[in-house]
């Protein structure tokens, strides 16, 4: 079915790199959404009002806020394919998750909603409302068609990598389990007679569930939205394209900016023989930055860092100093690495070194305990250091 529908709405349906094809994908999870859930909603709300129960109300209500998700989701995808100008000349792809926090928000408002009817009913000492098999067979069905809607929203969400379908179809999991909890709630009560509202007890559960799915949901995408390192396959991917080309011989500094998905920006250092001819070199970094492009979609810049590869001695200095700072800790790694000519009282080392978010010590007591292992390696070296942050996670 699925399927169907996303050949049957959208030309071009393979092409997913292509922004116009992401848009309407999310057009089509939208309005897949939209309808659903403004059924399931006035179903609910409907036999919820006829037999009195806060919970099933409440789950219709729930279902009325996925649907404003899902117009949110849609609106999100529109002006995410909005093209660059001057004023964001990255384009608008981060709308995308923008509006997922949005969806976030209003899971919560949801949930914080169904808390405070389901407590205040509880307290209260309200009666149980009676069922009828009719509300059976309406929570069994929704609970059908959010599991369906799951399955739909996170094939698409998958296919595209979007970050505000993926969020949608956790909501239907969510539905689905708090739409269970309400099914069971109302066999209980209608086989036997339970001596507290067990109705407004399912829906304090049904409420906090909800609300850590949001909170879940929230983080997932502020940390997109604040900048999270890039995927390890992506990381992987870049170094292994730079590094098939055998003029290079080492990398550092790479850094990855997204602005969305199909936006990403990447740059990095790349390490060659210091003899080596610069027009040759030149073009290798132009044929690397265009092959990352066309295989990666990462619009990549790289900066030539010579470095000095027949000289033996600063070959085994920068090797063995390599191993001894994992020592301190096994994530430190050091580049750019030079040295000048060794002397009777003074060798400068100069190079820089990538401190892990892990290291627990302080940056100066760190230049302090490197340098000092450089002095064991020989009196003579002093250390020049320069610390870079890992941007790669």
């Amino acid at each position: 079915m699925s399927t169907f529908l996303i050949r049957l709405f959208i030309k071009n349906y393979e092409d997913v790199k292509d922004n116009k094809v992401r848009a309407a994908y999310g057009t089509l999870g939208s309005a897949f959404g939209i309808i659903c859930n403004l059924l399931l909603s006035a179903i609910k709300i409907t036999a919820g009002s006829l037999t009195g129960s806060i919970s099933i109300v409440a789950d219709g209500l729930n279902n009325l806020s996925d649907m404003g998700s899902s117009v949110i989701t849609g609106i999100g995808f529109k002006m995410a394919n909005k093209p660059a100008d001057s004023d964001h000349p990255f384009g608008h792809g981060r709308m995308e998750y923008i509006s997922a926090f949005i969806v976030s928000t209003l899971i919560l408002l949801v949930g914080f909603e169904l808390l405070k009817g389901s407590v205040q009913t509880l307290v209260s000492g309200d009666p149980a409302p009676e069922y009828s098999v009719t509300a059976l067979i309406i929570l069994t069905v929704s609970i059908l068609i959010k599991f369906y809607m799951f399955l739909f929203n996170r094939k698409i969400g998958r296919k595209i990598d979007s970050e505000a379908l993926v969020a949608t179809a956790q909501d239907s999991v969510n539905d689905c389990i708090t739409t269970g909890v309400i099914l069971i709630s109302v066999g209980i009560s209608m086989l036997t007679k339970v001596p507290f509202n067990l109705d407004a007890v399912m829906g304090i559960f049904v409420a906090l569930f909800i609300i850590y799915s949001g909170i879940r949901s929230a983080k997932t995408t502020l940390d997109q939205i604040l900048g999270t390192p890039p995927e390890k396959e992506l990381i992987e991917e870049i170094e292994n394209t730079v590094l098939s080309f055998k003029e290079f011989v080492g990398i550092h500094d790479l850094i990855v900016h997204n602005y969305g998905p199909g936006r990403q920006f990447a740059s990095l250092h790349v390490e060659v023989p210091q003899n080596t001819d610069i027009v040759k070199c030149h073009e290798q970094i132009d044929l690397c930055e265009k092959l990352v492009s066309e295989k990666l979609d990462v619009l990549l810049v790289i900066h030539m860092d010579p470095i000095d590869t027949d000289n033996e001695v600063v070959h085994n200095t920068r090797n063995i100093l390599s191993e001894k700072i994992k020592d301190i800790d096994p994530l430190l790694t050091l580049h750019d690495f030079r040295m000048t000519p060794v002397g009777n009282n003074r060798t400068n080392l100069i190079f820089d070194v990538v401190v892990p978010d892990s290291l627990k010590i302080t940056k100066e007591e760190l230049r302090k305990r490197i340098s000092e292992i450089a002095k064991q390696i020989n009196p003579t070296f002093m250390c020049v250091i320069t610390f870079d942050t890992n941007y790669a996670g």
